[in-house]
């Protein structure tokens, strides 16, 4: 793609990609998504963006109340050069020093990869372009191949070769400046990178996996050309192109299987052969088997109910640098193994699924996982299953993680650092585009909290916790010590992203999820459209801690929010942290809080907003509603309709807590309760 595909700066991304999504800013770009119009056209969901318009409304309320703790907290956050950490993304720092222009730019830049995820497959180049984006990072400017316009097989044969011969070369670009040695640590140290991750390390005990971390983060920032990866990965999203794929499709339609037969595949293969890049086979429409130990180049499955093992869309090894597999139809199963789908380790690992019911049994790295590398993972029709464990669907450390659902109710499940979590120098998104969709991650790890909150708990009784890490949720590796050379090698987070455009959700969830950013890592979750259930926990729906950015937006709806609790839900900003909680539209929701605190919270010079747009909603919350403590700022409002806070405990309201309709109350410098 020619030069003006990418701006040079992330700064101007947002308003470029508005104008490259509606009208096609470079004539390659209009061609890549020419092929499928004019169905699946991009649309326009800038017209959604809340954050600033909510900024214009409550602004002049924070600066007029809280004149004296808001300027004293902003320049607090602004000042980030005594905290120290590895690699802090601009957009988090960005955030920090200015919160309205940082969340509005996070905003925008999900909503446009929301967009862009709607037009298809098709519209997988521009999503990685955004998110990767929001990470400093752009890819090499290249001028895709022309999609072939015949139906001679030389024809598409040569194409997919000469795509598999490019992204091999912009690979071995990327990786041209690392050893064999440096190549092999940055593929095998995947594994106990994802297997030990923690937010939080103690030595002398975990000394040695936070060296190896930041290591691993080292190399990928000075020896790796990242930009040449994220290439690769854009050229071989254009092999789903439907067009290009139908065009297969009738091609092989009256082709001979192939007589001999193929170690680990049964079922009809049309075409298989060795290439230099790997394995290519053309399966056929009716059930196959894929035992992929040593994984393939490219497979292209024309339909059937098939089941797929082993390594799919994902490298067994540092020599096999990409791989991609692309189903076209079929109630299929995806039985990976470990970071054995969709995974991206060291190179570029894809699966695209159009059409079916899909089962995908995920273990740990995989299902859209990036290391140090690029996984993505794309179901186009159907309702799916995604089973996961951990650092599965839409996760990465020190690359990009994506999973992509266009259509169907889906159910997804993990049991922590998924559906959507960003670690150190990494990206993972969730994206569904309609459906009714269920989410649920936890109940596996158990929490630390647990040892002073609750010392008698066991596992499943009440008052245990779990964390999750997930939904949304964009984390570092922060270094606990006092000793300043250890603490050197803690890591900044990344940028988790969970987005629902559309359907009646249900989200459950353990500790730190839900949009949440932990040590200089920014979560953000947007649902934009259904009635739909949040259930969080501790830090959960819009929270942050320890320097982070935490963003949840649901835009319309009639929605209930509830949390296990003890502490922080709905805009709750921990220890310099920025948090920000808005329900959108005028529908009634209920928010069921009597066990945790919220919403609109700021403590340890945090930044705490919750803003609920308007409706009769209800208020069932013990504390909080818009409290700042020790040097911070916590907001509340409730900018439209009569609503019920019988059930609130807030000592400026008094016995009569239901009066808190169109009033303000201002317990302290950093505290701000207002109902309109």
């Amino acid at each position: 793609m020619g030069s003006c595909y990418r701006p040079s700066r992330w700064l101007t991304l947002v308003p470029m990609m508005g104008l490259w999504l509606l009208l096609g800013a470079c004539t390659h770009i209009s061609h890549l998504f020419s092929v499928t119009q004019p169905l699946d056209r991009p649309v326009d969901r800038q017209q959604q963006a809340i954050v600033s318009r909510m900024q214009t409304i409550v602004q002049p309320d924070l600066r007029d109340n809280l004149n004296t703790g808001l300027p004293a907290v902003r320049a607090t956050l602004a000042d980030q050069t005594n905290k120290i950490a590895k690699f802090k993304r601009g957009l988090v720092l960005r955030t920090l020093a200015d919160p309205w222009d940082g969340l509005s730019t996070i905003e925008q830049a999900g909503l446009l990869a929301a967009g862009a995820a709607e037009s298809g497959v098709e519209g997988l180049p521009a999503v990685i372009d955004i998110l990767e984006g929001g990470m400093d990072r752009t890819g090499t400017p290249f001028k895709p191949l022309t999609f072939p316009v015949t139906l001679a097989r030389e024809d598409l044969l040569g194409f997919l070769m000469e795509v598999l011969e490019d992204a091999y070369q912009d690979r071995e670009h990327a990786l041209r400046h690392l050893s064999p040695q440096d190549r092999e640590f940055l593929f095998t140290q995947a594994r106990p990178l994802v297997e030990q991750f923690s937010p939080h390390i103690t030595p002398p005990a975990q000394l040695s996996d936070a060296e190896a971390a930041a290591r691993y983060a080292t190399l990928l920032m000075q020896q790796v050309d990242y930009g040449s990866l994220i290439t690769a990965a854009q050229r071989l999203a254009r092999l789903g192109n439907r067009k290009l794929l139908q065009q297969l499709d009738i091609v092989f339609h009256n082709r001979t299987a192939v007589a001999h037969s193929i170690s680990g595949i049964t079922g009809d293969v049309l075409l298989a052969q060795q290439t230099p890049y790997g394995l290519l086979v053309v399966g056929g429409r009716g059930p196959n088997t894929y035992d992929l130990e040593k994984g393939a180049a490219l497979i292209i499955d024309l339909g059937g109910n098939d089941t797929y093992r082993g390594f799919i869309g994902a490298s067994p090894n540092s020599d096999l640098g990409n791989s991609v597999v692309i189903d076209l139809s079929g109630n299929d199963t995806y039985q990976p193994a470990p970071f054995g789908l969709a995974t991206g380790r060291g190179g570029i690992g894809i699966v695209i699924d159009h059409s079916g019911d899909d089962t995908y049994r995920l273990s740990p790295g995989s299902g859209g996982v990036g290391l140090a590398g690029l996984g993505i993972l794309y179901d186009g029709e159907g309702q799916d299953i995604y089973e996961g464990s951990r650092f599965t669907q839409g996760a990465a450390f020190g690359g990009f993680g994506l999973l992509v659902d266009r259509a169907g109710d889906d159910r997804y499940t993990s049991f922590g650092y998924a559906l959507g979590f960003g670690a150190p120098l990494g990206v993972g998104a969730v994206i569904d585009v309609s459906g009714n969709d269920s989410y649920e991650c936890g109940g596996h790890y158990p929490s630390a909290y647990n040892a002073a909150d609750a010392p008698d708990a066991r596992p499943h009784d009440a008052g245990f916790q779990y964390d999750c890490f997930g939904l949304g949720t964009g984390s570092g590796l922060r270094v606990f010590t006092k000793n300043p050379a250890q603490r050197a090698l803690s890591l900044a987070g990344g940028w988790g992203l969970l987005v629902d455009l559309d359907g009646r959700d249900r989200y459950r969830s353990a500790n730190f999820s839900q949009g949440h950013g932990y040590f200089f890592g920014f979560g953000v979750k947007l649902d934009l459209n259904g009635d739909d259930d949040h259930q969080a926990a501790r830090y959960g729906h819009g929270t942050a801690a320890h320097f982070g950015v935490g963003l949840i937006v649901d835009y319309q709806g009639k929605d209930r929010y509830g949390s296990k609790g003890p502490f922080y839900n709905g805009g709750a900003a921990w220890d310099g942290s920025v948090a920000l909680a808005i329900d959108g539209g005028m529908m009634s929701d209920f928010y069921d809080l009597p066990a945790s605190t919220g919403l609109g919270m700021g403590d340890l010079g945090g930044w705490g907003l919750f803003i609920e747009e308007g409706g009769a909603d209800q208020y069932a919350v013990s504390r909080g509603l818009g409290h700042g403590a020790d040097a911070s700022i916590g907001a509340f409002f409730d900018l439209d309709g009569r609503d019920d806070y019988s059930s609130v405990s807030l000592p400026a309201a008094g016995a009569h807590p239901e009066r808190l309709n169109r009033k303000v109350y201002i317990e302290n410098q950093g505290s701000l309760f207002i109902d309109r």
